[in-house]
């Protein structure tokens, strides 16, 4: 079941990785160039570093040692990658009159509702909100394209679902809100005469 869980994580020369023990509990402290992450590891569940490298294993073959053991391992590599690399997500707002700017740590959407909708910034992220032409055929209007950056992979998607679930792409026009690499399947209006 835990194919992933056998696949050593490669660790860069400018990662670190701590094990401690806090209340009778293994915590794995990540740190890098960006910053520093922790995780809790859970029962049955051990990591070895050895030649830049980072074997997980397991106690015993049950079912739920087993969905740990890739679980685990993915967290890990999540939080090496975060802190050597960071992540970003990319959002585009479209729809005419649709704007968004940052302002100290607020986000203000405006997304054609009766009143702006401010979203505090979590303290670990940044956001980037600017305006970008765009041409669909002979018509051209403007694009706001949000980006969400952070070292933790699972704030950084967690904000940006927040930022999604303002105005979810409807399927008529395709405006709203969504990510860089989604799409959008636009149905057929009304054809009756």
């Amino acid at each position: 079941m835990s194919r992933i869980g056998n696949f050593p994580i490669p660790i860069p020369e400018d990662v670190s990785i701590n094990v401690g023990s806090s209340n009778g509990k293994d915590i794995v402290t990540v740190k890098g160039k960006l910053g520093e992450l922790s995780h809790t590891l859970n029962s049955g569940i051990s990591i070895v570093n050895e030649n830049n490298k980072v074997q997980v294993s397991r106690t015993d073959d049950s079912k739920d040692q087993r969905a740990l053991h890739g679980l685990t391992r993915a967290l890990l590599s999540n939080l090496v990658v975060g802190v050597s690399k960071g992540y970003e997500k990319q959002l585009h707002i479209i729809g005419t009159g649709y704007a968004a700017e940052v302002k100290g740590s607020w986000l203000r959407l405006v997304l054609g509702y009766s009143h702006d909708i401010l979203m505090r910034i979590p303290e670990h992220l940044t956001v980037e909100a600017e305006s970008v032409p765009r041409s669909r055929g002979k018509k051209s209007d403007v694009q706001v394209i949000i980006k969400v950056k952070g070292i933790s992979k699972e704030a950084v998607g967690s904000f940006s679902a927040e930022i999604r679930r303002c105005r979810p792409p409807e399927n008529y026009k395709g405006k709203g809100i969504r990510y860089s690499d989604e799409t959008v399947a636009i149905k057929a209006g009304k054809t009756g005469a």
